[in-house]
C-alpha cells in the first residue's frame, strides 16, 4: 500500500482500488454556500422576525443549529413550509445565528451577548452559550455582578451564577456602592445579608451597606430595618462603634426592636463569661474562602540546629513552593502573622539570643524592614493579628516562659503591655478565633498543658475556655468555618498525629481525622476552606512534607513539599485580593 500526501488532499492504494479524498474541502464548500445564500440563490427557507426575513437553505440550518436539525428531520409543520415566523429571539440575534451556520463565526460584544445568550440558549447552542459565559466572567466588576447574576439564574447557567456569586463575596463592599445593590428587593438585601462568605474587614461594613440601602428609599423600606439589622452581625462590632455609630443611628435610634439588637451585642463584649449561652447566627465571624491566600514559610531550624532567614512561598492553585526574600536575621521558633496583607517575623532565636526584634514583608515590593521591638525577647512565642493590631503572647527569654502580652500598633509604631495570661505559656498555638486571642496549650517549664484561653481585645480580659481533649506543646492551631482546629505537638512522651476541632455552639472538643505523619512543631494554616499542615518534627527527622486537610471528606492529602525549609516554620498566610 502507497499513499501520495499533499497540504489538500490524500491518495490511498489499497490493492486495486485508488482513494482520493480532498481534505479542506468541507472548510472550502462553507463559504461557497454562504456566497450563494447572499446571492439569494438556491435558497429554499424564509426565516422571519418582525418585520425582517433572512433567506437560508435548510440543510445548512439543521448541520450547524440543533433547533433547526430538529424542525427540519421531524415532521414539524414548519419542515414543510417556505416562510417560517420566528418567536422569542431578536432579529440581529438570529442573523447572527444564520451567519454562524455558514461560517462558524459569532461576534460577541458587552451591548449583544446577553441577547446572544438568550439566543443560544433557545437554539440549543451550547458552545456558544458557554462562550457567552466566559464573556460575562472575565468582565465582571462592582456595578454589573448583581444584575449578571440574576441574569444566570435566568438562564439556568449555573457556572456563571457561581462566579458572579464569588465576585459579589469578594468585593462585597464595592458591590454594595453601585446602583444595582441600592435597587435590590428586601429579599435580595436579606439573603446577601446572611451570607457566611462576605469578604469584610468587620461586620460595621456590613452596617454601612444596609443602612445606605435602606435609605435609598426610607419611606418605603425602614419597616425592613429590625428584620435585616438581624442578620448584621452585631455582636462582632467593636464596642467603640456600637456605641458611637450602630447607636447613634437615626434608623436605630427610632426602632425599639434594633436598640435590642443593639444591646445583645453589647451584652456579649460585657459578660464574656457568659457566652456560651448567646452564641448564634449573629456571633459566627463571616469567612470568605474564595480569597486564595500565599502561605509563608519563614525562619525555622535546619537539621543540624541551625537558625534560619529562609523565606519560600506556596501557591496552593500551583502547588508549588518558590523562594522569596530572606529576612534580614536567623530566626527560629519565630512567630509570624499578617497584618493588612504585610507579613510579620516576632522575635524567635537566632542561634545564640532570644529576640526581641520584629521585621515586616510587603509583596508588592518584595523588601523587608524593621519596626519598633518588643518589651520582652521572646522565643516559641505565639503571634496573631486581630482589629488592625499584632498580638505577641506568651514563649521563652531565655531564662522563663512566659505569661505576657504585648501588643504592636503599626499606626505609631509601638509595643505596649496588655493583661498576661492565666498560664505562662511557650511553645503553645495561638490564632484569631470568634474575633478574640486563642492560646491553646503548651508549657510552662514543668508541665504541659491541654487548657486553651481567650483575650477579648474589647475588655481587655483572659477568659478560660473547655481544655482539649490532649495536652499539647509546639502544636499547630488554625480557624477555619467558625471553629477551631489543633494538631500534632507533643504530650511530654509521644509525637502526635491527632487533630481537635472545638465547637463554640456545643463548647466541647471532639476528634477528626488523624494527619499521615506524627507532628511536633507543626505550622497549621487556613487557606481556601482548606486546611494545611507545614512541616514538623517526627521524633527522628525534621519534616518538609506538607499535608493538606477537607472539612468535607475529613481526610488528609499529601501536597507538595518544602524545597527550603526543614522542620519547624513559622507560617503566615496573604490574600491575594481580586482586582
Amino acid at each position: 500500500m502507497a499513499a501520495a500526501v499533499s497540504a489538500t488532499t490524500t491518495t490511498k492504494m489499497l490493492d486495486d482500488i485508488v482513494v482520493f479524498q480532498k481534505n479542506d474541502l468541507p472548510s472550502q464548500g462553507y463559504p461557497v454556500m454562504e456566497s450563494i445564500r447572499r446571492q439569494g440563490k438556491l435558497c429554499d427557507v424564509t426565516l422571519k422576525v418582525g418585520e425582517q426575513k433572512f433567506s437560508a437553505h435548510r440543510i445548512v440550518l439543521a448541520a450547524a443549529i440543533p433547533y433547526f436539525h430538529a424542525m427540519f428531520t421531524h415532521d414539524m409543520v414548519e419542515s414543510k413550509q417556505d416562510e417560517i415566523v420566528m418567536q422569542g429571539i431578536e432579529p440581529s440575534v438570529l442573523e447572527s445565528f444564520v451567519n454562524y451556520a455558514y461560517n462558524g463565526r459569532v461576534e460577541l460584544d458587552v451591548n449583544n451577548v446577553q441577547s446572544i445568550l438568550v439566543g443560544a440558549s433557545f437554539l440549543q447552542l451550547q458552545a456558544i452559550k458557554e462562550a457567552c459565559c466566559e464573556f460575562l466572567k472575565e468582565r465582571l466588576n462592582p456595578c454589573n455582578c448583581l444584575g449578571i447574576r440574576t441574569f444566570a439564574d435566568t438562564m439556568m447557567c449555573s457556572n456563571l451564577q457561581e462566579a458572579a456569586n464569588s465576585y459579589l463575596h469578594k468585593r462585597f463592599i464595592d458591590v454594595s456602592k453601585s446602583d444595582e445593590f441600592l435597587n435590590l428587593s428586601k429579599e435580595e438585601i436579606f439573603e446577601i445579608l446572611s451570607c457566611d462568605d462576605l469578604n469584610v474587614k468587620g461586620e460595621d461594613q456590613v452596617f454601612e451597606a444596609l443602612v445606605a440601602w435602606v435609605k435609598r428609599d426610607i419611606a418605603n423600606r425602614q419597616q425592613y430595618m429590625p428584620e435585616l439589622l438581624a442578620k448584621v452581625r452585631l455582636p462582632l462590632i467593636r464596642p467603640q462603634i456600637l456605641t458611637d455609630r450602630i447607636s447613634t443611628e437615626e434608623l436605630v435610634k427610632t426602632c425599639h426592636q434594633c436598640r435590642d439588637l443593639v444591646d445583645e451585642a453589647k451584652d456579649y463584649h460585657l459578660m464574656p463569661e457568659r457566652r456560651a449561652q448567646l452564641q448564634s447566627a449573629r456571633t459566627r465571624p463571616r469567612c470568605c474562602n474564595d480569597i486564595t491566600g500565599m502561605i509563608y514559610a519563614v525562619g525555622g531550624l535546619t537539621n543540624s540546629g541551625e537558625s534560619l532567614s529562609t523565606v519560600e512561598v506556596y501557591d496552593s492553585i500551583c502547588n508549588n513552593w518558590v523562594p522569596a526574600k530572606p529576612m534580614s536575621t536567623l530566626r527560629s521558633r519565630v512567630g509570624v502573622t499578617v497584618l493588612s496583607g504585610q507579613l510579620y517575623a516576632i522575635g524567635g532565636y537566632d542561634g545564640q539570643s532570644r529576640l526581641s526584634t520584629v521585621e515586616v514583608y510587603d509583596p508588592v515590593v518584595k523588601e523587608w524592614w524593621e519596626v519598633a521591638s518588643m518589651n520582652s525577647k521572646r522565643s516559641a512565642l505565639g503571634a496573631a493579628a486581630v482589629d488592625g493590631r499584632v498580638y505577641a503572647c506568651g514563649g521563652y527569654d531565655g531564662i522563663s516562659s512566659l505569661n505576657s502580652v504585648e501588643v504592636y500598633d503599626p499606626e505609631n509604631d509601638k509595643w505596649h503591655m496588655v493583661a498576661n495570661m492565666n498560664k505562662s505559656r511557650s511553645a503553645a498555638g495561638v490564632a484569631i478565633f470568634d474575633g478574640q486571642v486563642c492560646a491553646v496549650g503548651g508549657h510552662d517549664g514543668l508541665s504541659i498543658f491541654s487548657s486553651v484561653e481567650s483575650f477579648n481585645h474589647f475588655t481587655g480580659r483572659w477568659t478560660m475556655l473547655p481544655p482539649m481533649l490532649t495536652k499539647r506543646c509546639r502544636l499547630g492551631v488554625a480557624a477555619l468555618n467558625g471553629k477551631l482546629y489543633v494538631c500534632g505537638g507533643y504530650d511530654g512522651s509521644v509525637f502526635l498525629n491527632s487533630v481537635e476541632i472545638f465547637d463554640p455552639v456545643l463548647q466541647q472538643w471532639s476528634f477528626i481525622a488523624p494527619m499521615k505523619s506524627r507532628r511536633s512543631r507543626v505550622a497549621l494554616s487556613a487557606n481556601c476552606g482548606k486546611l494545611y499542615a507545614i512541616g514538623g518534627y517526627d521524633g527522628l527527622t525534621n519534616l518538609n512534607t506538607v499535608e493538606m486537610y477537607d472539612p468535607q471528606m475529613n481526610t488528609w492529602t499529601d501536597v507538595e513539599p518544602m524545597s527550603g525549609h526543614e522542620g519547624g516554620v513559622g507560617i503566615g498566610v496573604i490574600p491575594l485580593m481580586p482586582l
